[in-house]
C-alpha cells in the first residue's frame, strides 16, 4: 500500500483537509464538550492513566501527545506521572482552551500545547520524544500511514507509541459512514490488525494490544442520555446549542449503540516501540 492508498475520507468528500477542518469545529463545540466530557475518549483519564503506566513515564520523560483535543489527557499525565508534555491538535481554539487549562491546573512548566498537524509534525525534530500518545484520534486521520511514520520519526530509539481507538470487526454500517460519523470516530474505525500493520509498516513493533469494548459501550450509553437530557433543555429554554440537530444526532447513537452490541465495534489499546 502507498501514501495514496492509504488516505480515507467519508463518503462524499474528496479533501482531506475539509476532513481535518470539520473535525477541528466540531471538537470546538459547545456540542462536543457536552457529549463527551472533559477527555473526548472512552475510558476517560482511567484508560489514560492506563496508557501512561504501560509506557513507564516518569519524571523527566518527554512525552508528544497526537490530536490532544481540550489538554486535559496531557494535564493529567503531568499531574499523574510529573513528565514533560507537548500537546497538538489541529484546532487553534483548542489549543488556547488546553494552554489555559495547563495553566490553571498549575502544571504550565510541564506542560504545552502547539497548533499541529498529526500527519507532518513539521515543526518537531526527529528523535525528540520518549513517548507518543494519542487518544481515540488516530481513526479520523485521513493518511493513517503518514501518521504512523511521523510518529516513528519523532521518537527517540527505545521510545514507545502508546494508541487507543475504535476497532471494527467487518463492514462499517452504510449509516454509520457520513462526515457526522467520520467525526464521531466510527467512520473509518479499523480493525485492530491494521492498526497494528500502520505502525509495524512505519518500523515500530508492537508489544502488547488490550481490549476495553465494555469502555465504549458505557460511552455511547452516555451519550445517547445527555443527547435526551440537552433536547429536553434546550426545548425549555435552559440549554443553547444553536445548530444542534437532534434528530440526526440521536439516529447516528442508535446505530452507533447497535453496532456495539452486535460486537461490530470495540475499543483496543496498543503499545509499540522504535527498535534501539
Amino acid at each position: 500500500m502507498n501514501a495514496e492508498t492509504s488516505l480515507h475520507l467519508p463518503a462524499g468528500v474528496t479533501d482531506p483537509l475539509e476532513v481535518k477542518a470539520c473535525c477541528a469545529v466540531a471538537y470546538q463545540s459547545d456540542w462536543a464538550r457536552l457529549l463527551l466530557g472533559a477527555s473526548f475518549h472512552p475510558g476517560g483519564l482511567a484508560l489514560t492513566e492506563r496508557l501512561g503506566t504501560l509506557l513507564e513515564l516518569a519524571p523527566g520523560v518527554r512525552v508528544l501527545d497526537v490530536a490532544a483535543g481540550p489538554g486535559a489527557s496531557a494535564i493529567f499525565l503531568a499531574q499523574r506521572f510529573g513528565c514533560q508534555v507537548i500537546g497538538i491538535d489541529y484546532g487553534a481554539a483548542l489549543i488556547r482552551t488546553a494552554n489555559t487549562a495547563a495553566e490553571a491546573a498549575g502544571v504550565g512548566q510541564l506542560v504545552r500545547f502547539e497548533e499541529g498537524d498529526a500527519e507532518t509534525l513539521a515543526d518537531l525534530a526527529d528523535g525528540t520524544f520518549d513517548a507518543v500518545i494519542c487518544e481515540c484520534a488516530f481513526c479520523t486521520f485521513p493518511n493513517k500511514r503518514a501518521a504512523a511514520q511521523q510518529f516513528m520519526r519523532v521518537l527517540r530509539p527505545g521510545g514507545r507509541v502508546g494508541l487507543n481507538d475504535l476497532t471494527r470487526a467487518g463492514d462499517v454500517p452504510e449509516n454509520l459512514r457520513g462526515l457526522l460519523a467520520w467525526i464521531a470516530c466510527i467512520a473509518d474505525a479499523q480493525p485492530l490488525d491494521e492498526y497494528c500493520r500502520y505502525l509495524e509498516d512505519a518500523g515500530l513493533r508492537v508489544s502488547l494490544t488490550e481490549a476495553h469494548d465494555d469502555a465504549l459501550a458505557r460511552m455511547v450509553h452516555d451519550i445517547r442520555g445527555k443527547l435526551l437530557g440537552a433536547e429536553l433543555l434546550v426545548k425549555l429554554k435552559k440549554l443553547d446549542l444553536p445548530g444542534a440537530d437532534f434528530e440526526l444526532a440521536k439516529a447516528l447513537a442508535r446505530a452507533a449503540s447497535e453496532a456495539v452490541k452486535e460486537k461490530r465495534f470495540g475499543y483496543a489499546l496498543i503499545v509499540a516501540s522504535k527498535p534501539v
